[in-house]
């Protein structure tokens, strides 16, 4: 019965785990703390060596400068136009939507652009209004917006538009870009996709990703993960200002990103750095376009079956190990989890988010080392109930460590059985007050316990002026029946100093008759659900019962059974052969005289030198 409500208990609190686990997922409980793990993944597999072929033109300090405060009349860009002409692309990360103050400046702007056809422009998209909020993609599906804030009409017609929009996660962080999206009309691309398809780049197979970039729901097409490879510093940049002192042969066939770089402009947080430069973001993105490279999450679906998993073994290793191995179990997992998932992450770009299944672990562990402890604490207190006054309280450890269940009913076990009984008592009970009787009886019975419990033996129990003693159960005792007459000849020497001082008081003799007999009885747990006593019973506990009735005053008798397992222990005398009754064959007696040894670790024998 305890065991079906343990069971029970446990496999409610798991359908509760589990229930969680499946909350919190679908709510995003963790969600900052995994893209923390994403991030710290992120960073330590950065190979900090961008594609050659990427080169920033930074609008920096010194260019400021140079130029004066930005933004810069459009003719400054001219000489630089003319100077990169032989670069596959030229990608500018500045916004070119509103005219100029010297309407001659964007004239010759204009002009340069339609003398070069690598240039691209950025335009900014209008994600949000009053009246509809903000649009959600569908899976596979483009991320519809509502328009383009797109350059003025005169540059715009003479070079590409990509989009800048930057894509921040909940936490503010950018970690992911669309790289096409849909207005009303038409289907706008990044700048950093349009500069990796004019190189070369398989552009496509990046629009395709669909699904594998959000942690719950499938994700819009076009969205991708940004693979950071590098720190701003990584990248090969070369200040605007320097750019006419740089041979134009530098930049044949590159991508050549211009974008303001100058302290506390146009930065943002990412996977890798708290405050990048958002020139070197799209730089990112198309260092990862050209190289191929693709970032997944893992499907939900195999986050939540590791989390099951590990629920599951967490509360196999609870219960069947001990708390020790359970707790080893725990760290284990802990670090194989996170070193797994940074394993996967780093040889295939695949994020397996091991908060979940860590959160399914732990609670997992909680909840069946909870349910263990009570259950266990439950167990002690019912086995201390039981045994505890009878046996030695290392016995009642031991027994509550080995977590065995106490059930009713009982096992063939051999036992050294000892049944003691006091002579003289009635005739000292008639010279007593009653409180003076069980004072003497708890007297006597503190002796016997004291002396049965320092030989590991057990208490079976007290009727009247008898006891009856068990060695080796419930718990194994090797030398079983060694003990059982060590502890008569404790009692009898014990026995001297109590017969002196109540024959000097009331002038009775007092006296103890021990018997022992070792043999195969029924031991455990008997009687019914309301009342459970630990006895023994069979032919060789009334064997025992009996030799004791044969015994006289001060005189311990042992079977031969006994005598022959711990002659080389004891000095004894044959005493006698007896019929007992339901015997055909007479039992062979013999009389304890004096204890001449010890089991030894070696030997067998330490013999007793005073």
């Amino acid at each position: 019965m305890a065991k079906i409500s343990i069971l029970r208990m446990t496999l409610a609190g798991h359908a509760v785990l589990l229930v969680l686990v499946v909350a919190f997922m679908m709510d995003h409980v963790f969600e900052r703390i995994s893209w923390n793990v994403y991030d710290f993944d992120m960073r330590r597999t950065m190979d900090r060596t961008p594609h050659e072929a990427v080169i920033v033109v930074a609008i920096d300090e010194d260019s400021l400068k140079e130029y004066g405060q930005f933004p810069w009349e459009r003719d400054a860009f001219v000489p630089f136009l003319d100077h990169v002409s032989r670069a596959k692309a030229v990608m500018f990360d500045i916004m070119f939507n509103t005219d100029g103050k010297d309407k001659e400046s964007d004239r010759r702007f204009t002009e340069a652009l339609a003398r070069h056809d690598n240039v691209i422009l950025a335009s900014s998209l209008v994600t949000e209004t009053a009246v509809s909020g903000t649009l959600r993609g569908r899976a596979g599906e483009l991320l519809p917006v509502h328009g383009v804030n797109l350059p003025i009409a005169e540059f715009a017609d003479k070079a590409a538009i990509g989009h800048i929009f930057r894509h921040a996660d909940e936490d503010g962080v950018t970690r992911r870009v669309h790289l096409a999206v849909r207005t009303p009309d038409e289907t706008v691309y990044s700048v950093a996709w349009l500069a990796a398809e004019r190189y070369g780049a398989d552009a496509e197979s990046f629009l395709r990703l669909t699904g594998k970039t959000k942690q719950i729901g499938a994700s819009p097409r076009g969205e991708m993960l940004i693979r950071f490879n590098a720190l701003e510093e990584d990248f090969m940049t070369v200040p605007f200002h320097l750019v006419d002192e740089t041979d134009p042969s530098f930049f044949e066939d590159a991508i050549v990103l211009v974008g303001v770089t100058a302290a506390g402009e146009d930065t943002g947080a990412t996977a890798v750095d708290k405050s990048m430069t958002l020139v070197y973001a799209h730089a990112n993105i198309i260092d990862q376009m050209l190289k191929g490279e693709k970032v997944f999450l893992a499907p939900t679906g195999l986050i939540l079956a590791c989390a099951i998993l590990l629920a599951g073994l967490t509360a196999l290793s609870v219960w069947r190990w001990k708390t020790i191995w359970a707790v080893v179990w725990l760290t284990g997992m802990t670090v194989v989890l996170f070193a797994g998932q940074y394993g996967l992450f780093a040889a295939t770009g695949v994020f397996a988010d091991p908060v979940y299944p860590l959160f399914s672990l732990y609670l997992s562990f909680l909840l069946n080392m909870s349910v263990k402890t009570f259950h266990e604490s439950k167990q002690r207190s019912h086995i201390t109930k039981q045994f505890g006054r009878y046996i030695s309280p290392e016995l009642v450890k031991q027994i509550a460590a080995s977590g065995k269940e106490i059930e009713l009913g009982g096992i063939n076990k051999e036992l050294t059985i000892l049944f003691l009984d006091v002579r003289g008592f009635t005739t000292l009970s008639e010279k007593l007050e009653p409180e003076e009787v069980v004072g003497f009886l708890n007297m006597m019975f503190d002796l016997i316990t004291e002396k049965a419990l320092n030989n590991r033996g057990t208490i079976d129990k007290f009727i009247g002026d008898a006891a009856m003693i068990l060695f080796n159960a419930p718990l194994d005792v090797p030398d079983h029946p060694y003990r059982a007459v060590k502890t008569a000849y404790d009692i009898q020497k014990g026995m001297e100093a109590v017969r002196k001082r109540i024959l000097d008081t009331y002038g009775v003799v007092i006296s103890v008759g021990i018997g022992i007999h070792t043999g195969e009885a029924v031991v455990g747990n008997i009687g019914s659900y309301l009342r459970v006593d630990y006895t023994a019973i069979g032919d060789n506990v009334n064997t025992a019962a009996r030799i004791e009735s044969q015994t006289t005053a001060n005189q311990v008798l042992v079977s031969e059974e006994t005598y022959e397992r711990t002659k080389a222990w004891f000095r004894y005398r044959f005493f006698d052969e007896r019929l007992m009754k339901g015997k055909t064959v007479p039992v062979k007696l013999y009389e304890l005289e004096e204890h001449i040894g010890e089991p030894g670790d070696e030997s067998g024998l330490v013999v007793r030198t005073g």
